[in-house]
């Protein structure tokens, strides 16, 4: 049975993954790519989740411990000198999903060396297949 009384406009539906944490050597610093060091990120994607409701069928959603995986894959992958260009690599991964119509990735650096205390550092970006 169809909802007709969805929306024709873009999906508003999300799956949220947040805390996910892995160890990687990114960093502007030789000693950041030496010695390594933790990395927590969030993605949130969004997508039509009415076919996955409907039918109760995972391959009409994401699979979020496969996209959990991969995206711990992506932490530990090629040294990066920025998490911004980690954020990309994150969400390029999430966008690979068929499902997936756009995401939102922060990538936080808790470890980051900062001139002065600080409890974190991150960033965020949206990108989409549109």
């Amino acid at each position: 049975m169809v909802d007709d009384t969805r929306s024709a406009g873009p999906a508003r539906d999300r799956v949220a993954l947040r805390g996910l944490a892995g160890f990687g050597h990114h960093g502007v610093f030789a000693f950041e790519r030496e010695q390594g060091q933790r990395f927590v990120v969030d993605v949130v994607c969004t997508l039509d989740l009415a076919p996955a409701a409907e039918t109760d069928d995972l391959e009409r959603t994401v699979d979020y411990g496969v996209l959990a995986a991969d995206v711990v894959a992506d932490i530990a992958g090629e040294p990066l000198d920025l998490i911004e260009a980690l954020a990309d690599r994150i969400a390029r991964t999430c966008l690979r999903r068929p499902a997936v119509e756009s995401v939102e990735v922060t990538v936080h650096k808790p470890d980051a060396p900062m001139p002065v205390p600080a409890t974190d550092v991150a960033v965020t970006l949206t990108r989409s297949k549109v």
